[in-house]
């Protein structure tokens, strides 16, 4: 796959994940617990067309004799798919995505705590930055429940640093070959099977179950699996900056189609955490570029 391609499929991720917060605005009755469990569900089983049709009876022999990566991996999808529409039931889709920007700034923490990698003054500023502007947009929440909202939305950059961790170590590892794609699918069974007793009794319509579906299978099935595919084409910086698309192109097609507009403390507090991660990460590839080559450090 040529550079080119890999950044437009992308692109195309975050276009296709951005979808999740103006089409949970048009649902009818369904609420919280089973609007993750009917998206996790069509996620799921979508998933389990596609990879059996891939990997034939190899993908639940796989499931089997998996190694713990794919199962650490397939844990921090479940808490991804649940946090993420959880907190979109409590509160805006501006504000659940400027939480979510964090993921990059996240992943760096945990690897120079958890790795021992030394972050570059650079990645020091931007976190102290981006810190400023989440605790200003937190500090100006209005209600309760929009609060508890932007802190259950936190769960999903924590466990996206891991997920991303995870996957870039196994891609990077050539002695172990690990198949991390079912890790998507055990995200969307465990995340179903976790969110079912809390949405029971289902009270979904069929105009919902379409929207969910499309949840499912549209904006959540296709674009993971084509981010697991694209962690062994371009660099993690890279992913990170192209990935913030997803928050511009949420909060637009919010604001569009549902008429939510953002505060004027989402967008000073959002702006900050932009500017500081889009700083951050095109220091980071300048400084790549401009690294002699065979050059370490």
């Amino acid at each position: 796959m040529t550079h080119r391609r890999a950044v437009a499929l992308m692109v195309l991720v975050t276009l296709l994940w951005s979808l999740a917060g103006v089409v949970t605005r048009h649902l009818d009755a369904a609420r919280s617990f089973e609007v993750t469990f009917w998206r996790s569900a069509f996620n799921a089983l979508a998933l389990i067309l596609v990879l059996s049709w891939w990997r034939g009876s190899g993908l639940w022999r796989s499931l089997l004799t998996a190694g713990p990566a794919l199962w650490i991996s397939g844990i921090c999808w479940a808490v991804m798919y649940t946090a993420f529409m959880v907190a979109l039931t409590l509160t805006s889709v501006a504000n659940v995505l400027v939480t979510m920007a964090m993921a990059p700034l996240v992943t760096a923490l945990l690897s120079r705590f958890v790795l021992g990698h030394r972050l570059p003054a650079r990645t020091w500023l931007a976190i102290v930055v981006a810190g400023i502007g989440i605790g200003w947009m937190f500090g100006t929440q209005g209600g309760n429940g929009a609060l508890l909202g932007s802190l259950v939305a936190c769960a999903v950059p924590l466990a996206g640093a891991v997920n991303l961790t995870v996957l870039q170590k196994v891609g990077r590892d050539a002695a172990v070959a690990v198949d991390m794609l079912p890790a998507v699918l055990i995200g969307g069974l465990l995340s179903a099977a976790a969110t079912l007793p809390l949405a029971w009794p289902l009270q979904t319509s069929g105009h919902d179950l379409g929207l969910l579906a499309l949840l499912g299978i549209v904006q959540l099935a296709i674009p993971c699996l084509l981010m697991v595919r694209l962690t062994r084409e371009l660099p993690a910086p890279e992913i990170s900056l192209l990935a913030l698309l997803e928050v511009i192109f949420g909060v637009a097609w919010a604001w569009l189609g549902a008429g939510e507009a953002p505060t004027a403390s989402v967008l000073l507090g959002g702006g900050l955490v932009l500017a500081a991660l889009v700083g951050n990460e095109l220091l980071g590839l300048r400084r790549s570029a401009l690294k002699p080559e065979g050059a370490t450090g």
